[in-house]
C-alpha cells in the first residue's frame, strides 16, 4: 500500500490535538501536586503522560500498516 496523504494529516492533527490536551493536563496536574500538595495528582499527571504516548505510537503505527509491515 501507498500513503494516503490525506488520512497521515488526518492522524497527525489527531495526535497533535490529543497531546495538546494530555500537555495540558499534565502541566495542571504538577502545579496541583508540586505547589499544592494534592498527592493523588501524580497519578493524574503520569496518566497524561501515557496517554500522550500513547498517542504518538498510534500516530507510527499508522506508517506501518500503510507500507504493509517492511
Amino acid at each position: 500500500m501507498t500513503l494516503d496523504v490525506a488520512q497521515a494529516k488526518k492522524r497527525m492533527m489527531t495526535m497533535l490535538a490529543v497531546d495538546a490536551v494530555c500537555v495540558a493536563v499534565a502541566v495542571a496536574a504538577a502545579v496541583g501536586s508540586f505547589a499544592y500538595g494534592i498527592d493523588w495528582l501524580q497519578w493524574l499527571f503520569a496518566a497524561a503522560l501515557l496517554a500522550g504516548f500513547g498517542a504518538q505510537v498510534w500516530f507510527i503505527a499508522g506508517f506501518r500498516r500503510t507500507s504493509g509491515g517492511s
